[in-house]
C-alpha cells in the first residue's frame, strides 16, 4: 500500500540515513578526540563483549573485525568455514589459503571448520564452528562482514539466535563506494584474487584496490550494473595488511586460473609474513 516513490526508493542503514553517524563524527572532532570510537569509549570505559570473527581472508570480515575492536570489544578468535565448493552460497574459496598466515598476523587463534559446501547444509558446519568457539574460547557474539546479502546475514543470525550468541554486522548498507575509500584511508592494502562478472577480467588479478581503481568500478557500475564493493560475487578480495595486522603479508608466487573471459582466480602458491 505505499506509494512506489517511498517502496522502490534506494534503502540504507538506519545510522547512515539518519545521519546519525556522521552526527557521531562531527561530536567526536568537536571534542577532538581522534575517532567516533575514541568519542563514544568515554561512556563505556570497561571492555564489552568477547567476539569470534567469521573470517573470509577478504576486505569485509577484516574491514568489520576493524570496526569492532576500535569499539572496545574483544576480538578473541577467527572463524572460518573451508568449502570443498568453489560456488559456495554462503564462503569466500578465493585467496583463503593465507587464512592461517592472516591469524598469525593478527596475534589471533583460529578455528577451521570444513564443508562440502552444499547449499543450506552448509549451515550444519557453520554451527559446529560457532560451539567450538564457544567451548575454547568463551565467545559472546560473531562479527560478520555482510555488506547487502540478506540471504548470508539472515542464515548467520539464525544460528546465533539458537546458540545464544550476538550477532554484529558494522558493514550493513553501507554506501559501497564509501566503504572502499575507507579501507584505503585507515590503511588497508587490499588484492582482487578472484573476477566473475561482465567488465572484469584476468587483468584485474593480483592488482591492489586504489582510489583509481574504485572510480574505475563507479563507471563499470554504470555501465553494467556490477557491486562496486563485490557484494554480488563480481570479485573475491585478499587483505594484506591492516591496522590489525603486526606484521604484512608479502606474495612471492602466484598463478592465474582462467575459466572464460570474465572468470578466473589466483591460486597463491607462495607468500610470507614480513615486519612492518
Amino acid at each position: 500500500g505505499l506509494p512506489e516513490e517511498f517502496a522502490f526508493r534506494k534503502k540504507t542503514a538506519a545510522q547512515y540515513g539518519s545521519k546519525f553517524d556522521y552526527a557521531l563524527g562531527k561530536l567526536a572532532k568537536q571534542q577532538k578526540f581522534a575517532s567516533k570510537s575514541a568519542y563514544l569509549r568515554q561512556f563505556y570505559p570497561t571492555r564489552n563483549l568477547k567476539l569470534g570473527v567469521l573470517y573470509s581472508s577478504g576486505k569485509d570480515s577484516n574491514s568489520a573485525a576493524y570496526i569492532m575492536q576500535k569499539q572496545n570489544y574483544e576480538l578473541t578468535c577467527l572463524i572460518h568455514i573451508k568449502s570443498e565448493n568453489p560456488d559456495s552460497y554462503m564462503f569466500q574459496t578465493a585467496g583463503t589459503e593465507l587464512v592461517e598466515m592472516q591469524a598469525e598476523a593478527m596475534n589471533l587463534p583460529i578455528i577451521i571448520q570444513k564443508t562440502k559446501g552444499e547449499k543450506e547444509a552448509e549451515l550444519t558446519d557453520l554451527e559446529k564452528a560457532f560451539k567450538e568457539a564457544q567451548k575454547k574460547h568463551q565467545i559472546e557474539g560473531i562479527v560478520s562482514g555482510a555488506l547487502f546479502s540478506t540471504y548470508q546475514r539472515d542464515r548467520i543470525e539464525k544460528i546465533c539466535d539458537k546458540l545464544g550468541l550476538k550477532i554484529f554486522s558494522p558493514l550493513w548498507h553501507k554506501p559501497q563506494d564509501k566503504h572502499l575509500r575507507e579501507l584505503l584511508d585507515n590503511g588497508f592494502e587490499i588484492v582482487l584474487t578472484s573476477v566473475a562478472a561482465e567488465g572484469l577480467d584476468k587483468s584485474w588479478l593480483g592488482r591492489k584496490i586504489t582510489q583509481k581503481m574504485i572510480d574505475d568500478l563507479k563507471m563499470l557500475h554504470q555501465r553494467v550494473g556490477i557491486n562496486v564493493a563485490f557484494e554480488g560475487g563480481e570479485a573475491e578480495t585478499l587483505v594484506l595488511d591492516c591496522p590489525l595486522f603486526t606484521q604484512k603479508i608479502v606474495l612471492e608466487k602466484t598463478e592465474i586460473i582462467e575459466e572464460d573471459k570474465n572468470r578466473a582466480r589466483l591460486a597463491i602458491k607462495k607468500a610470507r609474513l614480513i615486519s612492518k
